[in-house]
């Protein structure tokens, strides 16, 4: 079921902060997010052929986008994304506590947990692009806020061994 170029259009007008408030966090910077969301969008048009539609659009998409920002990572060997992932807030200045109590929480729950609040994806899209079920989704999300609760709540900083 090839999607059409208006389809990812649409969906790139609609949804192209999303995608590059989320890839910062991945990348390090709204600059290199941008491009990688970019590109992302442009091998998407190019390949839409291959959407094969057993997913939604953006989870397809979003998948090319994580790819595109992990590119570098990914030149030797496949990795799971969750295995890839080092991702943080773009201006941890802002809330320190956050930042640290954010990369405490183990990566594909980190995932998880950006994909819902800073790219704003529903738990079917998140399920999608992470290849687990929705109730893992909901599992993953419910763990990891209450991870950044104790955290956060706590007297003394916890190591990513204690959130684990």
């Amino acid at each position: 079921m090839a999607v059409s170029r208006a389809e990812i259009e649409a969906l790139y007008r609609e949804r192209y902060l999303g995608f590059r408030r989320a890839l910062a966090a991945v990348t390090g910077s709204y600059e290199t997010a941008h491009d990688a969301a970019q590109e992302a969008f442009a091998r998407a048009l190019a390949e839409r052929h291959r959407y094969r539609g057993d997913g939604p659009l953006g989870a397809w998409v979003w998948r090319i986008a994580l790819r595109v920002a992990f590119d570098e990572h990914r030149r030797a060997a496949p990795i799971p994304l969750e295995e890839m992932l080092e991702i943080g807030l773009v201006e941890p200045a802002h809330d320190l506590e956050l930042a640290d109590a954010l990369k405490a929480l183990p990566p594909r729950r980190r995932l998880i947990f950006f994909l819902r609040y800073f790219a704003d994806l529903s738990y079917k899209e998140i399920a999608a692009i992470c290849g687990i079920s929705e109730g893992t989704v909901a599992a993953s999300i419910s763990e990891a806020r209450a991870d950044l609760v104790t955290a956060l709540t706590a007297d003394t900083p916890m190591t990513s061994e204690e959130l684990a």
